[in-house]
């Protein structure tokens, strides 16, 4: 009945009158007869995927221009799929790409949705070449709320989603274990295969490709992609602070911190985290001028050490200015301590910083973390997941892609000795209690810093923080045997031992 009504295309506002009057509020397009037109009306918002790829010129780039495109479309991003570099398909000499995918709210219809990213693809220099060749952008529309449709020149869901892991990975990635919205149970209906989008992507291989030759999961931090599933990072820690607990006023002149990060990286540093602020319990907060002043010139002498040479800075930071002015100078990766609580404008200037972004769990401030109402909780591993991910949602939606954040459940951060210990062992439970609500979070790279803290100190009587160092290998260990990434730690050289065990463990493990 209806194809023979809409045979035309009506202007958005008319069409949506008319539907009215047939009580049709819900439908937002209409497939004809072959001989008859698509009928597209202007209806309410819809969610929908998109997958990017790249593998011409600076692809990080073109899919950071992509998503600016996307929003000035009328195409509003709320969620990012991890970044994956995969082995081209179909045309294999061609280079490598890089694969994600963006789930997304539009008013736009599916055929001016297509025409919309038709347009940024040739905004960033698509043209027309051989089919599945090189090109430097990619837009497909792999579903459309909670539509399929099938016209001349559009079909949804994308037709060959299910041949494909590079598409498939980061379509999952945007997906909660738990199915949450009747969006997500109507894209499992979609699916090729009974058991839904999840069966699918197990028939192809599932998370066993990932990692293996032709898929890997990468983060762009510095110049590179960084693969964190190959071996544990040991992050070395610079306190410039007078009152740091562990090594406060050690390092305050710029010789003594260049000579402290010559000897960190000799032992194996991957990642020196150079930080201006005390972050101990009850530290006061300096000023945003007080702690350049301690940070910048530290940050410009390190910066020229030749010894820096692969290796990667961060600065540990919740002041939005500090981190701005630190990536100018430098600095490779963002580490906040408060996932922007402390700081409104943090989340807007990482967006913009394009560096990797560390949000840490904490409640409160480092003067009230450890007050008693801070110190509660049902499910310590559960409630840290809950409120990490509520904080990563919005980076994400101040445009911090998932491709970019690295977590950290923040241990010794409002926690007591207890709940410290739940952490360590729980490195596994976090990481599920994320993947219920998004599997691509799940996968980030996660950091934990244990070093020298208090709880290890009562844990094994040793008062005095320089005396924990064993402590804090055994707390490693745990952490990186769980699946921790990174580790961040005051003593470089006896960590980066334990963590090359773990390592090797790991991967006696597997094979």
């Amino acid at each position: 009945m209806f194809s023979k009504m809409f045979v035309a295309t009506f202007k958005c506002r008319k069409a949506y009158i008319f539907i009215n009057r047939v009580k049709a509020l819900q439908i937002s397009f209409f497939h004809s007869s072959s001989q008859d037109k698509v009928v597209e009306i202007c209806s309410r918002e819809q969610e929908v995927v998109i997958a990017l790829g790249s593998n011409v010129g600076d692809r990080l780039q073109n899919f950071n221009e992509a998503l600016r495109l996307m929003k000035k479309a009328g195409i509003h991003i709320t969620r990012h799929a991890c970044l994956y570099e995969t082995a081209p398909a179909y045309v294999t000499d061609q280079p490598q790409f890089l694969n994600s995918a963006v789930r997304a709210v539009t008013k736009l219809g599916p055929h001016e949705l297509l025409s919309a990213v038709k347009n940024i693809e040739k905004q960033l220099g698509r043209t027309a070449g051989i089919r599945y060749g090189p090109r430097p952008i990619d837009l497909d529309i792999l579903l459309y709320g909670r539509y399929k449709i099938h016209s001349d020149i559009l079909t949804i869901p994308h037709e060959r989603i299910w041949e494909r892991p590079f598409v498939l990975a980061p379509l999952i990635d945007l997906l909660g274990s738990d199915v949450d919205t009747d969006d997500v149970a109507s894209w499992h209906s979609l699916a090729a295969d009974h058991g839904g989008l999840f069966e699918s992507w197990e028939k192809v291989g599932g998370e066993y490709l990932v990692g293996k030759e032709g898929m890997r999961r990468v983060l762009s931090v510095g110049n590179s992609l960084w693969d964190w599933s190959c071996k544990t990072s040991v992050m070395g820690v610079l306190n410039l602070t007078p009152d740091s607990f562990s090594d406060g006023g050690k390092f305050q002149s710029i010789e003594a911190a260049v000579s402290q990060v010559r000897s960190m990286v000799s032992d194996g540093a991957d990642m020196i985290d150079i930080g201006a602020q005390s972050t101990r319990p009850m530290a006061p907060m300096i000023s945003v001028e007080e702690e350049l002043d301690r940070l910048i010139p530290v940050l410009e002498a390190v910066t020229r050490m030749p010894e820096m040479g692969g290796k990667l800075i961060s600065v540990d930071t919740f002041y939005s200015k500090v981190a701005l002015e630190a990536v100018k100078r430098g600095a490779h990766i963002v580490n906040d301590v408060s996932a922007g609580n402390l700081d409104p404008e943090m989340h807007k200037v990482v967006a913009d910083l394009n560096v990797p972004y560390i949000a840490m769990h904490m409640r409160g401030d480092p003067s009230t973390m450890q007050n008693n109402e801070n110190l509660q909780y049902d499910d310590v591993c559960n409630q840290i997941a809950l409120e990490l991910h509520s904080k990563i949602r919005d980076a994400e939606s101040s445009g911090i892609p998932a491709w970019r954040i690295i977590i950290d459940p923040g241990v010794g951060f409002s926690k007591t000795t207890k709940q410290n210990l739940e952490i360590l062992t729980g490195v596994p439970k976090i990481r599920t209690a994320i993947a219920r609500r998004s599997l691509g979070l799940s996968h980030a790279p996660m950091l934990i810093g244990p070093s020298r803290k208090k709880f290890l100190g009562e844990v094994c009587s040793r008062s005095v923080a320089t005396e924990r160092d064993p402590a804090t290998v055994a707390a490693v260990t745990v952490g990186v045997l769980g699946g921790a990434n990174i580790v961040r730690v005051h003593n470089v050289r006896d960590n980066v031992d334990a963590v090359r065990l773990c390592d090797a463990m790991q991967k006696e493990k597997k094979s």
